[in-house]
């Protein structure tokens, strides 16, 4: 670790980088470790000490790509990385490359320069980032070789440079020029420590100097643990850019404090201000300081995280979006087919909007220039649009845009615009933001649009195979209900079917296991099979032995449960077979209402010899036989009988003129009752002469 910790502090002296992170990756697993910081505290590399490889951040993207990457500008970050931009939403510019061996990637560096860097990389840095790669290539192949791989430390060292230590005498002078000042100066190592306060600085702060010493003024001072003073001090070792801020010490005297960073350090002016004591704090580089949008947009990717479709996904953006940056008008597009649709809006009118749905990629608008350029557009007036695009059309109350392009691993998949009605500005730092947040919107409504066509495609799939009408039979009311259950592609094994065979008929429902599209297949299956037998007038139990003996011969090592009931109007009687189905109801003409149970059976799929006997009942005319699967009864934690019970209760109360009604209302009662997790079949039947 001693090499490598060399190799790196030469690394960060030769490139002129401010700051570097070493990533390791240990044997079998999936996740970079931290094993060395150059130049920046524990306190920033917290929240990115522990990264997937398969994450959305620089080393791992080096990684992936297998080459040296720079993102010159916050902007550039930020577009890449959302998640790193809301994280560390300073202005910095940043390089990674990976460790690529001739059988393996074994981690990357990144490395960070301040904006004042030109924004290209020199032929000299690219060339010692390569050699500094190929070092430790072969420093960790040493390792490999010798049965000692070198593995990161449980916690990252952090390595943080002083500076050349002055000579006494030097160091003493320095002492007396500080002390002779009347304002008040500090000094901060990297991690924040004050490592010397002057006398008029000890005054100012209100506090002693033995207590100030080596502590951060953060924890010393409690009236400066507020955000902004935190956050002025990251800003200032991750940018090396000056900052300030202004804070109240109690009761009501202002202090100004500006920051003046480099590799050693931070220099600390202090001075009382001409701010009143609510004055809000100067934020870095005096932009806004977007304290309430930060707020609400990590509200806005922990909510995108929960967005199943495009729905969920607009909706966030109206909620969380707009008033975060006080827009007054949104429009979200999507690019499908070389055109741009639009999939949700706030703050414009239909007819308004209709003129620029269906949009050619083609056309040259500022929605599509940016969108195929992978650039951001903003026009802080309306005289700013009418100069680059003279044509463009205006909405009365609009003299502001952001037109925001969603992309996806540099696929474009659609365009964020929000108006504002009054002209403004777009400083780095917002714009900045506004591409983290368009980052995360792009990765959410891409996996929302996917889950849409799924669940589009699973919606057909179900509907073709369960029946799309019920059969018409003399003497006989039907009515059938199925919904999906949870959230999910909403595409099961439950199935209903009747099947009309002269004079009877053949009632069927069941459910195979599982909630995916095998289980469906699987279901068509059995359910072709279950029709095929019942309009040869089949016996219940023989109709379900042929079909077990069907499901074990496809060896699809999935069960499913089934019951068959042959009606016989003509006498009254129905006869049921079932393979381990939920026990079917029957509501007598008088309301009373019992809960059948006939000779059970095994699941079918088990055993390819189970038989399935038969149970004879009377089926008058004006009674009600209820058929359904476990989503109907089924509550975790309860037992399936006396929800089952419940259920038949429930049916005698309630009245049944009509069976439609009466479905719906048993489905409704169901949901209410208590959280359903998966699906509902249910079949009503009526004899009525």
């Amino acid at each position: 670790m001693k090499r490598l910790e060399r190799l790196m502090t030469a690394l960060t002296r030769e490139t002129g980088a401010s700051a570097g992170l070493l990533y390791l990756l240990p044997p079998g697993e999936r996740t970079l470790w931290l094993a060395l910081a150059e130049g920046i505290p524990e306190r920033i590399t917290a929240p990115v000490d522990r990264v997937s490889v398969d994450a959305v951040s620089p080393v791992p993207d080096c990684m992936r790509q297998g080459r040296l990457l720079w993102r010159s500008s916050r902007e550039q970050v930020a577009r890449h990385y959302p998640q790193l931009g809301l994280v560390v939403p300073y202005d910095f510019m940043l390089a990674a490359a990976p460790f690529t061996s001739d059988t393996a990637v074994k981690g990357g560096v990144a490395l960070l320069w301040p904006v004042k860097h030109p924004p290209q990389l020199s032929s000299h840095q690219r060339e010692a980032i390569t050699m500094f790669c190929e070092d430790v290539v072969m420093l960790l192949k040493r390792s490999d070789d010798r049965g000692s791989p070198l593995l990161p430390p449980a916690e990252p060292l952090h390595l943080l440079s002083h500076g050349d230590e002055a000579d006494r005498a030097w160091a003493l002078a320095a002492l007396r020029c500080a002390e002779r000042l009347p304002f008040g100066c500090c000094a901060l190592d990297l991690e924040g420590r004050i490592t010397y306060i002057n006398s008029a600085g000890i005054d100012l702060v209100g506090a002693d100097g033995v207590s100030l010493t080596g502590a951060r003024p953060f924890d010393a001072l409690p009236w400066l643990r507020t955000p902004v003073p935190g956050d002025c001090y990251r800003a200032a070792v991750v940018t090396r850019q000056p900052t300030s801020f202004i804070a109240v010490r109690p009761p009501d005297t202002p202090l100004r404090f500006e920051l003046y960073p480099d590799d050693s350090g931070i220099s600390v002016h202090i001075t009382p201000s001409t701010k009143p004591p609510e004055a809000v704090p100067v934020p870095p580089s005096g932009e806004p300081t977007d304290a309430l949008a930060l707020y609400q947009l990590m509200h806005l990717a922990a909510t995108l995280t929960e967005a199943l479709n495009v729905q969920d996904v607009t909706t966030a953006i109206r909620e969380q979006i707009v008033p975060a940056f006080e827009a007054q008008g949104m429009v979200l597009m999507s690019a499908e087919e070389g055109r741009l649709h639009i999939l949700g809006h706030q703050g414009y009118s239909a007819d308004y909007l209709s003129r620029f749905d269906d949009t050619p990629l083609a056309a040259d608008t500022p929605t599509t220039r940016s969108l195929t350029a992978g650039e951001p557009a903003f026009f802080s007036t309306f005289d700013d649009l009418k100069w680059a695009y003279p044509d463009a059309p205006r909405h009365e109350t609009r003299n502001a845009w952001a037109f925001l392009p969603l992309t996806v691993s540099d696929r474009p998949i659609g365009s964020l615009v929000l108006s504002f009605n009054d002209p403004r500005p777009f400083p780095p730092a917002r714009r900045a933001l506004l591409s983290s947040v368009t980052g995360l919107i792009a990765e959410a409504l891409d996996r929302a649009r996917l889950y849409d066509t799924k669940h589009a495609l699973a919606h057909s799939l179900q509907c073709s195979l369960l029946p799309h009408t019920l059969p018409r039979v003399d003497g006989l009311e039907a009515a059938a209900r199925y919904r999906p259950g949870g959230r999910g592609m909403d595409i099961g094994g439950d199935f209903y079917d009747l099947i009309r065979v002269p004079p009877t008929a053949t009632a069927a429902i069941g459910d195979v296991q599982g909630h995916n599209a095998t289980a469906a297949a699987l279901m068509g299956q059995v359910r072709t099979a279950v029709h095929a037998h019942a309009t040869v007038g089949t016996s219940p139990g023989e109709l379900l032995t042929r079909t077990n003996q069907l499901l074990t011969d496809l060896d699809a090592d999935l069960f499913a449960s089934c019951l068959i009931a042959n009606l016989d109007l003509a006498h009254h009687r129905a006869r049921i077979a079932s393979a381990g189905h939920p026990l079917p109801l029957l509501r007598h003409p008088d309301g009373h209402t019992e809960v059948l149970r006939p000779q059970p059976g095994l699941l079918l799929g088990i055993d390819p010899d189970i038989d399935y006997p038969t149970t004879d009942i009377s089926f008058p005319p004006g009674a009600v036989l209820v058929l359904y699967t476990d989503g109907l009864v089924e509550i975790p934690g309860t037992d399936i009988g006396d929800t089952t019970d419940a259920l038949a209760r429930h049916l005698a109360e309630t009245p049944c003129q009509n069976l439609d009604d009466l479905a719906d209302h048993l489905v409704r009662h169901a949901q209410r009752s208590a959280p359903r997790y998966d699906d509902i079949a249910l079949l009503l039947l009526r004899p009525t002469r």
